[in-house]
């Protein structure tokens, strides 16, 4: 049977790759890496200093492996320590390594090929030890597999753990560099949890023996709290002390690891706070002493960012519930957060991210919810716990505290805020509010030093009782919309060059989460602050086209223009609506914003006009500097202040109106589509909706603080793009879950929280499940179920349970419940040993298959069912039973193993065996929605149910239209066209054909005339079976079937004939069924009403984007919009929140969710979903989705096994990434696939490209890393492979970088696009942004030639792998990628073959009867020059053949031998860093899409067609280039 895996140790690998910008002030290549000035950046050094430092060259003679075997000294503990000591200390600063030597050790693989080959837990020094921690974090920073390499030594792997907890016991005391260094470790380590060794170890410090190291009242009031723990605590102390007294020693608990390990690393923390942050001055006073002050100006940035990495390291262990069990209590009792608070470093300005932090740690630590149970408190018992509290402190107040009389007396509303409850306390001593802190509330330890402290005692007594704003409050009160103040907040939302040394004020999405509103609040934060970069990003673009200045009256002018900000004519505020009950923000707040699009070109024009409904806009106030700012000052000031912003507020549109008042774009009906007239005049006054949040936070500024009135200075109205513009209805759709409760199926709870048994919500765990499915088309034939159930013995028996010797599909299966017991889920690091065939010499099990003969379903051809053609593996199979059944199923679908097929046959069988049941489809995009949608058309499912929402339905390469308008206009249609054939069934009865009026008299005429002649006709046909023609005979509707294209009746035999007969009766009823399905629209007149109707009630299955689920989600809820399964493709693609919505998309009944499959479908070794921000990806881990995260947790999942796309030796480049990825006979057996790639020796290859020109890669500017040298050589061999007959719709052009694609794409202009018979290929794009895609031969360029850079992150590299069919040919740098450990399985593979381009020039069209493995004579291509002159002699020769010589305009710049030949008219203008020329227009630079659509059209036709007609207009191509 189908092996089901989960995960461990082995299977998740950590491979977020992250790339830092450059920013070099000075490049000096003479110079070694450590004396370059102002290149502390790591890509600001070029492979040769690599090659010449001083770390190579020790690399090369002690560990790095090589093409050439060259042997190694011995290990060395005296170099480890050399190269520590040297090279990775620092001294001071806010870097913790020298980045630049971390990166050159680790890139050489110092740590798999030396630290740990060489590492002796009993005998590794202090240096060795830190050495692989230095390295270990560098693969974090990284994001690269970092505990890959321990595995072969697991016991050894242990002990280096063990030694790092004993570390700082050694003796030796650590500089605050190495403490920030061990502390980041011991934050890497409690990330890593599903890695079995680490969790082991590091679990034990936040264990319940931590508890030992309590105050004593702080321990009892704790186990008064939890009962329970009291046996717990009995049963681990009586262990604890067999275990001494087997050592032999006396049970001191003090001496063990576990108890005093984080209380130390506590206090640790505090001591540098209280002590280190703030430098000291020595100041000499007059009587020659010296005087030790603080100096509170200086902050010492070592201990800053150990400080806050500290609070980091907090709140990641009490944002996870198996470690903040027991170290909340630990926290509170040593009172981190109110030391925090009254530490100096929290008020000072460069404390800002410190304070942040500790506001974070304070929310964890008052998180809602019972730590011991783990599950969350509701806001009831949130309030109830709060006031218990306060009573009984009350309570103690009366009783053994007179001077808090007052305090005892009072309501708890007039104590519960913090400042009435300081006021009321201060009236007691400092002696007297020792005495209750420590003696009697028990909250923080006599012996602390900190208890002396007033102000202490005093945030200790209020943070614990004062009333805390609850989540729901929280989230509730924040605006949904950005301002200035978080949008240039760099803790918050980081510039893009986040190089991940430091620690943000962002909370993190990692394996687990503490409850359902935790993981809201986190992405809610997460994906605001997302927006909030990409909106940053949009008005740094907009605003400084406007070329704002102040002009002689002081007020603000522009002298430039933006396509998408407008300077605002008029704003006012129109209404401010009351409070709703229990709020203090007003209900609505509603303005009037004009401005003009005079000065705008129509298109632009139709853009602005185009506006509506709901979408967000942007108000802006600028005023700038009055003189402009210098170039220092420019260089020194923040960028709201470089554009002179003053303040940001968004807004969104309840509608628009043109200059006569007139509505525009108008969706709600007020306006009928016959009476729309085009806007007029250029003025446009458009109404919005402000956030209520916000506005009452600024007139609250405007009241108490004074402030100015934001809303009387706003001058700029921006706009965006409408597909980046979604974000507030996603996050008002986080917000309304918030504030629900019982969101998530029960079966599907604990297993999203990450916590209970990881195959919980498996099929063969779940109740209801189906004993008997109906696999209706799935199987060819018996031998196809034979093959798919190869663990049984399969036992086919007929409809009446007799044995069937020859069956035939469809087939129902009984599922057996062993099959049930056995599917398991296995270890990810193992594979299953056992032999299911002949398990322990047992036979195998029996299957039992019933072979049933369906109905007929009539006699027309459109009757007859479409089937399935697929011959489904036995493990598509497998997925397919698990996807009918209950629960949740995740398919992990390498590339080209029939994803989408599988998909789409779970829906097609759900469809037949649960027929009432209604699916909801998901997938990332459009692209993939319509290409599961069209497969489905493609099965026996009626199209009248099936139904795609969103803007991507027009692209369905159908005639039909599945959108909503369409289907209803589809569904009116059929019922004018039964109607009719109800009439002439009328007819054919001799009956009025009036019958056919309405769908309510069709339902009339089928109960009193249609099915009552049936039931006559079957009580007679009882009675006559001996007549062989009574049935063609009396068949009452037989004039009505007489237009069949065969006749019904033959007259042969009763039973044939019977057959047939009940054949057209289905035919019948289906038509009738249908038609009582036509009523609702019959009865609904409004289009909207009907559509709204198809979408909950008629359609089965429904298809959108998770996109468009998170945008609708309030309609859906509104409309009663209901599904009993979810199935989601490309879930590896989709961010957790946007996996997460579709699920919630309908109320829940009786307090129960519906859901009762859901069914996800992805690659987790594939691309992970886009981030656009660095720091949001690397540091909160943004990027991952559910579906990878399901695997880390060890949810079972079905891995397909046999891929059908590509040759099986190019699938071998990528294979090795899959546990047992096989092939399809088709790709073994076809005939393209065995031919070789005509003109080539190889059907892959590695090509190295050395410098062209004197230079590798360059970066015009940060990221956009560009390589002319695999350029040129990319478009040569493109040249010539249309030169000899290549179809260019069969070849794409792929790169790792938009600076490349750009590049690329300009090169195709210059030297391909203005030859008819070459023209440009398939596709110029990303790696990225192909995934997904596929086609029969791929070039693709590596660009770098410094760093490995983001290809280091294996799952590009398979995607860049997986996406030919037929050949693929890499250009790359060999020295820098055969050096890389993550990427070595597959250049391995590649560099068994030359490196040089072997061509094979005998063969000069795109046939070849050569076999794959016969190269041929191969002809090496030295470099791009020499593949220049190859393609120069090709072009030569087709215009010898195509125009006389001496007319031959071109053949003298041929014969000069150039070495790369473009039109006559070319002109070599440099490319600009976006890819364009310094003279394309400027509306081709405001839009980049990904793809060369305008030359992607002229593709179609196969090789040699004629692929531009107007070859000299240069503007049109670069227009189309652009594009």
């Amino acid at each position: 049977m189908t092996k089901v895996y989960g995960t461990g140790v082995y299977d998740f690998k950590r491979h977020r790759v992250a790339e830092y910008p450059v920013e070099i002030t000075q490049q000096i290549v003479d110079r070694p890496p450590e004396q370059t000035p102002g290149s502390n950046l790591p890509s600001s050094i070029t492979l040769n200093e690599i090659q010449r430092d001083r770390l190579t060259t020790i690399a090369a003679a002690n560990w790095l492996k090589s093409g050439e075997s060259v042997p190694h000294k011995p290990f060395d503990p005296q170099l480890v320590k050399e190269i520590y000591e040297t090279e990775l200390v620092v001294k001071g600063g806010r870097k913790t390594v020298p980045l630049q030597r971390v990166m050159i050790l680790e890139v050489s693989q110092y740590l798999e090929n030396y630290l740990w080959p060489n590492f002796d837990p009993e005998a590794a020094s202090f240096e060795h030890i830190m050495s692989m921690i230095l390295m270990i974090n560098e693969k974090f920073r990284e994001n690269v597999a970092a505990w890959l390499c321990f595995y072969d030594r697991k016991d050894a792997f242990k002990g280096f753990l063990e030694r790092i907890l004993l570390l700082k016991e050694q003796g030796r005391s650590l500089s605050i560099a190495e403490k920030t260094n061990y502390l980041l470790f011991m934050i890497n380590a409690f990330q890593s949890l599903e890695d079995e060794v680490v969790s082991e170890t590091v679990l034990k410090l936040a264990s319940l023996q931590c508890w030992h190291s309590l105050s004593f009242g702080r321990f009892q009031m704790e186990l008064c709290l939890n009962m329970d723990l009291i046996k717990k605590w009995k049963r681990m102390i009586k262990k604890e002390a067999k275990e001494a007294t087997k050592r032999g020693g006396p049970f001191d608990p003090s001496t063990m690891v576990e108890v005093k390990f984080l209380r130390n690393l506590i206090e640790e923390f505090l001591e540098v706070l209280g002590s280190n942050v703030f430098t000291t001055e020595h100041d000499g006073d007059e009587n020659g002493g010296v005087d030790n002050s603080y100096s509170f100006d200086s902050v010492d940035d070592a201990c800053l960012l150990y400080c806050e990495r500290f609070m980091e390291f907090l709140i990641d262990l009490l944002s996870q519930l198996p470690t903040r069990r027991y170290l909340r209590p630990l926290v509170a009792d040593v009172a981190v957060v109110a030391k925090c608070h009254l530490s100096a470093l929290y008020t000072h300005e460069k404390g800002k991210l410190f304070a942040q932090l500790v506001d974070l740690l304070q929310f964890y630590e008052g998180f809602e919810i019972n730590d011991h149970v783990g599950t969350q408190l509701n806001d009831d018992e949130v309030l109830q716990f709060h006031y218990d509290r306060l009573s009984s402190f009350q309570l103690l107040a009366f009783k053994k505290m007179p001077k808090l009389r007052e305090l005892a007396l009072a309501n708890i509303g007039a104590i519960h805020k913090r400042a009435d409850l300081s006021k009321k306390l201060s009236v007691l001593s400092s002696e007297e509010l020792r005495d209750l802190v420590c003696c009697k509330l028990k909250l923080v330890s006599k012996e602390d030093p900190w208890s002396e402290r007033v102000d202490f005692l005093i945030e200790v007594l209020v943070s614990f009782f004062e009333k805390h704003q609850s989540q729901k409050e929280a989230i509730n009160a924040l605006p949904l919309y950005p301002n200035e103040h978080i949008m240039w907040d760099e803790s918050l939302v980081p510039s893009i060059n986040y190089s991940g040394e430091g620690c943000l004020a962002l909370p993190k999405l990692n394996l687990q989460f503490l409850t359902l509103h935790d993981y809201l609040l986190r992405n809610f934060n997460l994906f605001r602050l997302e927006s909030t970069y990409e909106i940053r990003e949009d008005i740094q673009e907009a605003v400084p086209h406007l070329l704002a200045h102040m002009n002689n009256e002081g007020e603000t002018a522009f002298r430039g223009w933006s396509r998408m900000a407008v300077p605002i004519k008029d704003f006012k505020i129109t209404e401010v609506k009351q409070p709703n009950i229990g709020e203090v923000k007003p209900s609505s707040v509603t303005a009037d914003v004009v401005f003009s699009i005079s000065s705008y070109k129509a298109h632009i024009r139709s853009e602005w006009n185009a506006l509506k409904e709901h979408d967000v806009l942007f108000l802006l106030s600028i005023r700038p500097a009055f003189d402009p700012l210098t170039q220092e000052e420019a260089s020194q000031a923040s960028v709201p202040q470089r554009l002179g912003l003053q303040y940001v507020r968004g807004c969104e549109i309840i509608e628009i109106r043109d200059e006569e008042g007139t509505l525009m774009n108008d969706f709600t009906g007020r306006i009928k589509r016959d009476e729309w007239k085009p806007p007029k005049g250029e003025l446009r006054t458009v109404t919005v909706a402000l956030d209520t949040a916000q506005y009452h936070m600024d007139v609250t500024d405007i009241a108490e603080k004074g402030a100015e009135d934001i809303y009387g200075t706003f001058n700029i109205l921006m706009r965006r793009k409408p597909k980046e513009n979604n974000f507030k209805a996603i996050l008002e759709s986080i917000r309304d879950l918030m504030n629900e409760t019982c969101i998530v199926p029960d079966w599907l709870h604990n297993i999203f929280l990450g916590y209970g048994n990881p195959s919980a919500a498996q099929w063969t765990n779940m109740p209801d499940l189906l004993d008997t499915v109906d696999f209706k088309d799935t199987f060819l034939d018996s031998e196809h179920l034979r093959d798919s159930f190869a663990d049984y013995k399969v036992f086919f028996i007929n409809q009446d349970g007799t044995e069937n010797s020859n069956p035939v599909p469809p087939f129902r299966i009984r599922i057996p419940r062993t099959m049930k017991g056995n599917t398991h889920a296995l270890p990810g690091n193992k594979k299953s040993n056992i032999d299911p065939i002949n398990d322990n010499g047992f036979e195998k099990e029996e299957l039992v298959v019933e072979a049933y003969v369906p109905p007929d379903p009539g006699p027309y051809p459109q009757d007859k069912p479409k089937q399935n053609s697929v011959r489904f593996t036995p493990t598509q199979i497998g997925a397919i039973i698990s996807g009918i059944q209950p629960g949740l199923t995740m398919v992990v679908g390498p590339p080209g193993t029939g994803k989408t097929d599988t998909a789409v046959q779970i829906l097609n069988v759900l469809y037949h065996n649960c027929p009432s049941q209604r699916t909801l489809i998901i997938t990332h995009s459009n692209q993939a929605l319509n290409d599961l949608f069209e497969k489905i058309m493609q099965r026996d499912v009626p199209a009248r149910y099936l139904l795609r929402l969103g803007q991507g339905e027009q692209e369905l390469a159908t005639d039909l239209d599945f959108s909503r308008q369409g289907r209803v206009n589809s569904m009116l249609v059929r019922r004018l066209e039964l109607l009719s054939e109800v009439e002439r069934l009328a007819k054919s009865l001799q009956l009025p054909e009036d019958v056919g009026y309405t769908c309510e008299t069709a339902g009339y005429f089928w109960l009193l005339h249609v099915y009552s002649r049936w039931e006559e006709f079957l009580a007679s046909c009882a009675e006559n079976k001996n007549k062989t023609t009574f049935v063609r005979d009396r068949f009452p509707f037989k004039e009505f079937f007489n237009n069949t294209p065969q006749p019904v009746f033959t007259g042969e035999s009763f039973e044939k004939d019977m057959w047939a007969a009940k054949g057209c009766f289905r035919h019948l009823k289906t038509m009738f069924q249908e038609l009582e399905e036509c009523r609702a629209f019959e009865l609904l007149k409004s289009t909207a009403d009907r559509a709204n109707y198809l979408m909950t009630k008629q359609a089965k299955i429904v298809a959108m984007t998770c996109t468009h689920a998170a945008l609708k989600r309030k309609d859906f809820l509104q409309l009663g919009f209901k599904y009993d399964n979810l199935l989601m493709e490309e879930s590896a693609q989709i961010l957790e929140i946007e996996t997460f919505i579709p699920m919630l998309l309908q109320r829940q009944e009786d307090g129960h969710a519906r859901l009762k499959r859901c069914i996800l479908i992805g690659d987790h070794h594939q691309l992970p979903p886009v981030v656009k921000n660095m720091a949001f990806q690397k540091y909160s881990h943004m990027d991952q989705s559910l579906f990878t995260r399901f695997v880390r947790l060890g949810i079972p999942y079905i891995e397909l096994n046999a891929q059908g796309r590509a040759r099986p030796s190019i699938a071998r480049l990528y294979n090795w990434r899959y546990r047992d990825l096989g092939d399809l006979p088709y790709v073994k057996e076809e005939a393209i696939f065995h031919k070789a790639n005509a003109g080539f020796s190889y059907e892959y290859q590695l090509v190295d490209v050395p410098d062209y020109l004197g230079r590798g890669e360059s970066a015009p500017s940060p990221w956009f890393y560009q390589n002319e040298g695999e350029a040129e050589y990319v478009v040569s061999v493109y040249m010539y492979m249309r030169l000899l007959g290549y179809p260019a719709n069969k070849i794409s052009i792929l790169t790792t970088y938009n600076g490349q694609k750009f590049l690329i794409r300009d090169v195709i202009n210059r030297r391909c696009v203005p030859y008819d018979f070459i023209g440009p290929p398939s596709k110029v794009t990303t790696v990225d942004k192909f995934q997904g895609q596929q086609n029969d031969f791929i070039l693709l360029s590596l660009v770098r030639t410094r760093f490995v850079g983001h290809l280091r992150d294996v799952r590009r590299l398979v995607v860049a792998m997986s996406r030919a069919r037929l050949g693929l040919y890499v250009f790359c740098r060999r020295s820098l990628f055969e050096q890389c450990y993550e990427l070595q399985p597959t250049f391995q593979l590649l560099l068994r073959r030359p490196d040089r381009l072997g061509l094979n020039l005998n063969e000069t069209t795109p046939f070849t009867v050569r076999d794959v493995e016969d190269t041929g004579p191969i002809s090496f291509v030295s470099g791009v020059e020499e593949m220049g002159g190859i393609i120069n002699f090709k072009l030569h020769q087709v215009y010898q053949a195509r125009v006389p010589h001496h007319l031959n305009p071109y053949s003298g710049y041929m014969e000069g031998g150039s070495p790369y030949m473009g039109a006559p008219e070319d002109i070599n203008r440099p490319t600009l860093a976006n890819g364009t020329h310094e003279d394309a227009p400027p509306e081709s630079t405001a839009n980049e899409v990904t793809e060369m659509e305008g030359l992607e059209n002229s593709q179609k036709n196969e090789a040699d067609s004629e692929v531009l007609a107007d070859v000299n207009d240069e503007t049109k191509m670069e227009d189309n280039l652009v594009k």
